[in-house]
């Protein structure tokens, strides 16, 4: 066990619209990269009008319950993820709304409540291990390269060229392409891809990935049926499987080894696939919410799961802030 501490960072003790993250400049010639400015550039990307979400706009909000594991407290004290309680989710996928849910670049999300007052945590978690950009700055600069022009399409020759000098970029769409097209956000695994410091009940502190696996199903989709199912298959599939009560997942606690990287999002920690892992609950989805504007929020997480100390979450507890306040 890699021991950080009886708690985790005082720096990252706060995380609220208030919390101003310090970037850094690319060049004196470039714009600063700020919470402000990647919720622009994620909606110029996108096409997206003002009044819907920055990214993730097209959804479907969810309950159910979380039942723990007798395992939990050895990694977390957290009361969200040790008792049971109430859930409340939404699925969804990003990128431009045009896009069919069965085009393999297309990311799926996962994000969820649990816990009741007073120690509620919130996740948000993607079918992809790793993010598409290592630092603010790099963020910002892929979104402008990928804002549509005239015609209404990206430029293809700008974009391969940030490619080229940024190859780290390419990681995500690289996890992406490898794994099977699932027919399902039920048949989906998902991962946060962030480290968390995690304090057990032995007031002992260490990283963890979560990782979100189904507990059943294994709805792979060919590229011959995702070329004749309907565009927008995800959401009525989900209201299918959910009225069978087929939908369950494991939440699962990947445990760090000393020397793994929790600063840059692009990069998975070795042998992360058969490294030592913990179930940490069980979630069950049984109903589809009928409002789809709930927001769930990372920087909402109970004692016991600590602020991960990447730039990037930093930043994107201000952003989402800033953009719920932008549909208002």
């Amino acid at each position: 066990m890699t021991v950080l501490g009886k708690t985790p960072d005082p720096r990252w003790a706060k995380c609220s619209p208030m919390f101003e993250p310090r970037v850094l400049l690319c060049t004196s010639s470039q714009e600063a990269a700020s919470p402000a400015s990647i919720v622009d550039a994620l909606k110029a990307a996108a096409g997206e009008s003002p009044t819907e979400r920055s990214s993730f706009a097209r959804g479907c909000c969810v309950r159910g319950t979380y039942v723990p594991s007798d395992r939990a407290k050895e990694i977390t004290r957290s009361r969200s993820f040790t008792e049971a309680s109430r859930v409340l989710a939404r699925f969804s996928v990003g990128g431009n709304p045009t896009l069919a849910d069965t085009d393999r670049p297309v990311l799926r999300r996962f994000s969820f409540r649990l816990g009741s007052d007073g120690h509620r945590s919130e996740l948000l978690t993607q079918n992809a291990p790793v993010h598409f950009a290592r630092t603010l700055d790099q963020m910002l600069a892929l979104l402008k390269a990928a804002i549509p022009g005239q015609n209404g399409k990206p430029n293809a020759k700008r974009i391969k060229a940030f490619s080229a000098a940024n190859p780290e970029t390419l990681r995500q769409a690289q996890c992406l392409a490898a794994q099977p097209l699932r027919w399902s956000f039920a048949d989906t695994t998902y991962w946060a891809v962030h480290a968390f410091p995690a304090t057990n009940s032995r007031d002992e502190t260490r990283f963890i990935k979560f990782k979100v696996a189904p507990v059943s199903g294994d709805g792979t989709l060919t590229d011959d049926d995702a070329a004749i199912v309907p565009s927008d298959i995800l959401n009525d599939e989900l209201g299918l499987r959910i009225a069978t009560r087929d939908v369950r997942f494991s939440v699962i606690a990947l445990l760090d080894r000393p020397g793994d990287p929790v600063m840059d999002l692009t990069i998975r920690w070795p042998e992360e696939d058969e490294r030592e892992a913990v179930r940490l609950g069980t979630i069950v989805i049984t109903g589809v919410e009928a409002n789809d504007e709930i927001i769930l929020e990372p920087g909402n997480l109970a004692e016991g799961i600590g602020y991960p100390p990447d730039e990037m979450f930093a930043a994107r507890c201000v952003a989402y802030a800033i953009s719920r306040a932008k549909r208002r």
